[in-house]
């Protein structure tokens, strides 16, 4: 499927994603490769959200190690409890964080993010992955992008 998002202009952060949701749900219906997934989902995200940095960390043994994302260049590996990743994959909880500078042990991969959230891919209990979500902008991501994100996650 490599056309077009069809995403209105000028409506409300939750228009924007009941419109996106269906979409993401037709692009990776069919396909099963989870990397190929988390890449168009990366993609449509960025493409329909302007935000600063989207991509997926994946647990390879005591680390989170970098998937596939759309953005500036990311850090590679992350320890458990660490940053709001490593955080996020240790209590298995979203992290909305509205000011990255006012979380404790926050990782800079780049000084371009402001807010954060990142939403655990949970299956039979363990964490498989993260989607992270960065934003230029102060307490830009809400509860609102939580409940989209956590839904998208899901899919995968």
């Amino acid at each position: 499927m490599a056309e077009e998002l069809n995403i209105s202009l000028n409506v409300t952060k939750e228009q924007k994603y009941k419109e996106l949701l269906p979409q993401i749900e037709a692009l990776i219906s069919g396909e099963s490769d989870l990397i190929a997934n988390m890449a168009n989902v990366a993609a449509a995200i960025h493409m329909a959200t302007g935000y600063l940095w989207i991509g997926f960390y994946l647990v390879k043994g005591d680390e989170l190690v970098l998937g596939p994302f759309q953005g500036p260049i990311a850090c590679t590996r992350i320890k458990k409890g660490v940053g709001v990743c490593g955080t996020a994959w240790l209590t298995q909880e979203i992290q909305i964080v509205p000011d990255v500078d006012a979380f404790p042990g926050h990782i800079a991969c780049s000084s371009d993010s402001k807010s954060e959230i990142v939403v655990p891919g949970i299956k039979n209990g363990e964490v498989e992955f993260v989607l992270d979500i960065d934003s230029k902008t102060l307490k830009e991501l809400d509860i609102v992008d939580a409940q989209f994100f956590e839904q998208v996650v899901a899919l995968l």
